[in-house]
């Protein structure tokens, strides 16, 4: 089944990639640690004009928390998540030379970036098989079974397990899409899921 499923995710969607806009790989785990708790949309109002012109850790040195809060003050949370993009900005320049560590447990070590930061910076620029589990995965995975869990942690694990080796590079792509736009939280799409039929979920809509 599991072929099946992402057989036709596949087909739906052959090329998936995130809907944040990045330059780079910094630009990148920026925009990631920024969008906690935030949409992808917000992030990236948020983040078009300061993108023109930061693309470094010490660009955004340079811009300052001062200046980079006034930047992104439309995004929840956004004095704390400027703080943590300076400090962050400061260690990648210090310790790794400006550039991204392309490990997970050295990016879980910035600032404000916690295992699904890293998984989706480790995906998207390095091309790691990394599985981000967010909530829009949590839903998809427990209510399709393609990977079920009781945490986010479990569901990651389940992915990595279940998923079909030619499958995983992109699996968390086409699982976040299917579950933001497809199979929605307070009323799933049912009647134009590709996978209708091959899901177990009992509360279908029409």
């Amino acid at each position: 089944m599991q072929v099946q499923i992402f057989s036709r995710l596949r087909e739906a969607n052959p090329q998936p990639v995130t809907e944040l806009e990045y330059v780079n790989a910094f630009t990148l785990l920026v925009a990631v640690a920024l969008s906690a708790q935030a949409t992808d949309a917000g992030v990236n109002k948020a983040t078009k004009n300061l993108f023109s012109r930061v693309r470094t850790p010490q660009e955004m040195l340079d811009l300052g928390v001062e200046a980079l809060t006034e930047e992104i003050r439309t995004i929840g949370l956004f004095r704390q998540k400027a703080k943590n993009v300076i400090a962050l900005s400061r260690i990648l320049v210090e310790e790794y030379g400006g550039e991204v560590p392309q490990s997970r447990a050295a990016l879980m070590t910035l600032p404000g970036v916690g295992r699904k930061t890293a998984n989706v910076v480790l995906s998207c620029v390095f091309h790691f098989p990394a599985q981000a589990v967010d909530t829009h995965i949590f839903r998809v995975g427990n209510r399709t079974r393609i990977a079920p869990g009781r945490d986010v942690d479990a569901v990651e694990r389940a992915i990595e397990d279940n998923v079909p080796v030619e499958f995983q590079q992109n699996a968390h792509h086409w699982l976040i899409l299917h579950g933001r736009y497809v199979c929605q939280a307070r009323r799933p799409r049912c009647r134009i899921c590709p996978i209708e039929d091959l899901c177990p979920y009992e509360e279908k809509t029409e």
